[in-house]
């Protein structure tokens, strides 16, 4: 066979792997999301049956790094996605497309579509 050939084939599978790993790691956090929603739902019924007498002294924990840089690493990621992704299918020229195709994606979703304000109880 044709080493180029072989080069293509690899490339493709390659592309098709990675893909597959984004939608992979994509489902996982919205089925937590599906699973804590409910259990905030349940804990919030059980709490209204304990009585409003009872007050907590609610103290702010320490944020992780994931929490103070979500946004940052949320476009980071995609870009790098979108590198990857467009470096296989296209090069050097590919890779620097779909770094800025995924960085725009990311930044879109992170500061426009993604819901901010959810009543979240820690």
């Amino acid at each position: 066979m044709n080493t180029s050939l072989i080069v293509q084939r690899m490339r493709r599978y390659l592309a098709v792997v990675l893909v597959l790993l984004t939608l992979g790691f994509t489902i996982e956090p919205l089925s937590s999301v599906a699973s804590a929603r409910s259990l905030a739902a349940a804990n919030a019924g059980a709490s209204a049956n304990a009585g409003a007498a009872a007050q907590r002294r609610r103290t702010r924990r320490k944020r992780s790094f994931w929490k103070k840089h979500r946004d940052k690493l949320t476009v980071a990621g995609t870009a790098v996605g979108g590198a990857a992704v467009g470096g296989l299918a296209g090069g050097k020229k590919g890779a620097a497309i779909g770094a800025l195709v995924g960085g725009g994606s990311g930044a879109v979703y992170t500061y426009k579509i993604r819901k901010r304000n959810r009543n979240r109880r820690y």
